[in-house]
């Protein structure tokens, strides 16, 4: 299955890469395959919601695309398309793509999809190494220099409340990413600058991707976010 999913997704680059639609300059050619591929790979892959961010503006591109002269996350965000016009249609979102290769490639989370739990990257970086300890099985985990993101199995609002709920404290810097919102993916750029990357990337196994509960790992998450220099409140994207 992997297999043919592979041939389809290179019959698509091959279609929407032509000369027309590639970029002038040679930094920007070099862009274009990785955030296309990524983005068709989870449309495609494993059938995930996605859309182009925002992107910055600028000749030298440090303020964000939006009307918002004071975006706190430059760049990376939905704007035009919205959120709701996330697809894993793979020509939508060659099409997104081909016409705009440097965007940003966001999944819009929870519904089918998978959500996340983040926090700062070093309070997470403790949190993996604990869960591991545990022999706890983690899903993928995606990094920006700031922060980690921890992908689980779709979770309902009413579910997220009931969980914090049970909670004494929950740190300000520990944001979920559930239905309704999104997360930005490799190979994007942060909106603080850096790479977005994949800590432990997506693998299939016999029943496709699996994800943990939130349940499971929230705990630890909470602790590790605790413990974080200053409480862990300081808000990084």
């Amino acid at each position: 299955m992997r297999e043919i999913l592979g041939r389809r997704l290179q019959r698509l680059r091959d279609r929407f890469k032509s000369p027309r639609a590639a970029p002038r300059s040679t930094a920007a050619a070099g862009a274009v395959p990785s955030l296309l591929d990524g983005a068709l790979t989870c449309a495609t892959l494993w059938r995930w919601p996605v859309l182009p961010g925002v992107g910055r503006a600028g000749a030298d591109s440090t303020r964000c695309a939006c009307p918002d002269p004071d975006c706190v996350v430059p760049g990376a965000h939905p704007f035009d398309p919205g959120l709701l016009a996330a697809s894993a249609d793979a020509r939508m979102v060659a099409w997104w793509w081909t016409r705009r290769p440097t965007a940003p490639v966001l999944l819009a989370t929870g519904g089918a999809a998978p959500c996340a739990v983040s926090l700062s990257a070093g309070a997470a970086a403790r949190a993996v190494l604990r869960l591991d300890a545990q022999g706890m099985r983690l899903g993928p985990i995606v990094a920006t220099p700031t922060r980690w993101s921890l992908l689980v199995a779709p979770y309902s609002l009413e579910r997220l409340g009931e969980l914090l709920y049970a909670k004494d404290h929950v740190p300000s810097s520990l944001r979920f990413h559930g239905e309704g919102g999104y997360l930005l993916l490799p190979p994007s750029t942060a909106s603080g600058g850096g790479q977005v990357r994949w800590e432990r990337e997506p693998a299939a196994g016999r029943d496709g991707l699996w994800l943990p509960e939130v349940e499971a790992v929230v705990d630890a998450l909470v602790e590790a976010s605790s413990g974080a220099p200053g409480g862990g409140s300081r808000l990084a994207y």
